[in-house]
């Protein structure tokens, strides 16, 4: 009994030791996406803010490829002492180890999470050059199209492409998915009119909607967004029940000292809860939602089993 108390008593120690030396030297916070895209912005608006607080460089790595699953392997794989740090997405985190056979990392075994970072709605739009400006008149051009119809997306099993299947399913429309490495390269292509639409997030989409290049059809949340208010979501456009939601979260390489998990939670939470990141984030269309780590553990889960359903009954795959 005594010798396990000891064991205890020094693996404490040893983690508030770790967190006290942290952080020794700069950070590299680590994102799934290309450039341009919600990821992207999002942990630099976070890392410009954490920087300041901590006197360290925060520095932001693009990792892109194959959904967001590339970085996701990196970090777990990292060395687990707090200098490594991802902000990770629903689909690597909740629905990549349902569609890929031998993933090579399990997110809930190999990352330990730290703290939500944002939630926010997806948006469907399309080009100029599509002649729809409601969600009825785009099912109706889809089905025009013989179920040609492309919509773009961040990647493979994120939360685009979940939006895009879940209203396929539910519309039973004929839309064609074409995954991308990041929500900036999907928003180019459309804007280059190589695909008809996206369900993009609102950093990609905001710009070009107010200039007119692309239309806004119908927001994935339950409720319109205070970004967007004029925008009908896509369950009042017709389709009651439908909510796909997208989020950002920290996690780290779960070997990391609990001593530097929880400072890394009490750092995100304060830089997450100023008010210049909270305008800078809001304006993005991006509600930051900063908690315990024990509630981001417990959301992952939620989602884990919830799109386990939808890439079940959808049948999607990573292929």
């Amino acid at each position: 009994m005594l010798r396990t108390i000891f064991a205890v008593t020094c693996a404490l120690a040893a983690g508030a030791a770790a967190a006290q030396a942290f952080p020794g030297r700069p950070i590299n916070m680590v994102v799934g996406f290309a450039p341009g895209g919600g990821t992207d912005t999002s942990a630099r608006i976070i890392a410009k803010a954490l920087g300041e607080n901590l006197g360290t460089p925060v520095t932001v790595e693009n990792r892109a490829g194959a959904g967001g699953n590339i970085a996701h392997d990196q970090v777990a794989k990292s060395l687990p002492d707090g200098h490594t740090i991802l902000l990770g997405s629903v689909g690597p985190l909740t629905v990549a180890p349902h569609m890929i056979k031998n993933l090579p990392y399990d997110p809930l075994k190999d990352l330990v999470p730290v703290t939500m970072a944002v939630t926010f709605a997806n948006v469907l739009v399309v080009h100029d050059g599509v002649p729809v400006r409601t969600l009825a008149d785009y099912v109706k051009y889809a089905n025009q199209q013989g179920g040609n119809l492309t919509y773009g997306s961040s990647g493979i099993g994120g939360a685009g492409h979940l939006s895009g299947e879940l209203f396929r399913m539910m519309a039973k429309v004929g839309i064609v998915h074409v995954p991308y490495k990041g929500g900036g390269p999907a928003m180019q292509d459309l804007l280059g009119k190589q695909i008809s639409s996206i369900f993009a997030t609102p950093i990609s989409a905001g710009p070009h909607i107010k200039t007119g290049r692309i239309h806004a059809i119908a927001v994935t949340s339950a409720k319109r967004t205070g970004f967007m208010p004029e925008v009908p979501t896509v369950a009042e456009s017709g389709y009651p029940g439908f909510e796909a939601i997208n989020w950002y979260a920290y996690v780290l390489p779960a070997k990391t000292p609990n001593g530097i998990v929880d400072r890394w939670n009490r750092e995100l939470v304060k830089a997450l809860n100023q008010a210049d990141v909270r305008e800078a984030l809001l304006a993005q269309g991006m509600e930051p939602a900063p908690g315990t780590r024990a509630e981001l553990a417990a959301y992952i889960k939620r989602e884990y089993d919830t799109w386990a359903r939808v890439v079940k009954e959808a049948n999607i795959t990573a292929n």
